[in-house]
């Protein structure tokens, strides 16, 4: 059985190892088929399949993007993309184009609760600058040893209706959607499972990401608990949807699952890779 991991990040966007060295350790955790998938942006793929290659692996180029819908952030990846497409690559440019100002205005407010200097903190820790985030700061924060680790300090800081949160509007969902699907992609909703979404809306979501063309969710995921694996195997089968399943990993001590180390999808699902050719 194939070892998939379509779910990742690289210091590129907000991980912290650089693509050669994802693809070394996701090899070395018995991954057979991977995928980069950094936030909003695209630029780790050439390294990333360059790396892959060289370590046997069947590499997938992927990105993971960032939209609003009903004012809550949802993440949207994009697998089998052509990185070289005009309609992607200006789309994710928009997309990050406002989290330099977002940043400043985080910095800001975290001046007031006595974190200073929070902006040059964060940029220690970012390897693009273009695509500065929350958990460049929540790192400086734990450096700072002011919480335990990175979990304690979104709950406390830069979680919705705390001192540090500033929202963002992302792209919509009919952008993502179209820009993956313009790169001759497949659309996935990235980890379900941690949307804040009554179930009629997620119903209404689900409705909406499948008229536009979305054909899969993430069923497993590192940010998914055990439980959840099972509740959103149901959602995939009621809705049609073909099943993803990918780590998230950014970081060897940050992260809760690492690469490679997911359980097989559950049966009766159809994987989104079924008609790959491998």
């Amino acid at each position: 059985m194939l070892n998939v991991d379509l779910h990742c990040h690289s210091n590129m966007s907000d991980g912290t190892l650089a693509p050669s060295e994802v693809a070394a350790r996701a090899k070395a955790n018995g991954v057979d088929v991977w995928a980069l998938t950094d936030h909003d942006e695209i630029d780790g793929i050439p390294a990333a399949r360059a790396a892959a290659e060289a370590l046997d692996m069947v590499y997938v180029p992927g990105v993971e993007i960032s939209i609003t819908w009903a004012g809550e952030t949802v993440h949207i990846v994009g697998v089998q993309i052509d990185e070289t497409n005009t309609a992607l690559i200006e789309g994710l440019r928009a997309t990050r184009s406002g989290r330099e100002l977002r940043a400043h205005e985080i910095a800001a407010q975290l001046a007031t609760v006595g974190i200073p200097d929070a902006y040059a903190g964060a940029l220690k820790y970012v390897g693009n600058p273009d695509l500065i985030s929350r958990t460049h700061f929540a790192r400086y924060i734990h450096e700072l040893g002011i919480q335990p680790d990175i979990s304690s300090v979104f709950r406390h800081y830069l979680a919705e209706g705390k001192p540090g949160y500033v929202p963002h509007r992302w792209a919509t969902l009919a952008q993502a959607v179209s820009w993956i699907r313009a790169a001759g992609g497949v659309a996935v909703v990235a980890h379900p499972g941690r949307y804040k979404f009554s179930e009629l809306a997620f119903g209404e979501f689900f409705s909406e990401f499948k008229q536009l063309g979305g054909t899969a969710i993430e069923v497993l995921t590192g940010s998914h608990s055990v439980e959840q694996y099972a509740t959103y195997t149901q959602v995939a089968k009621r809705h049609g949807f073909l099943a993803s399943c990918g780590s998230d990993f950014h970081d060897p001590h940050e992260s809760r699952i690492d690469l490679g180390k997911l359980p097989p999808l559950p049966a009766g699902l159809t994987p989104v890779w079924h008609d790959w050719g491998f």
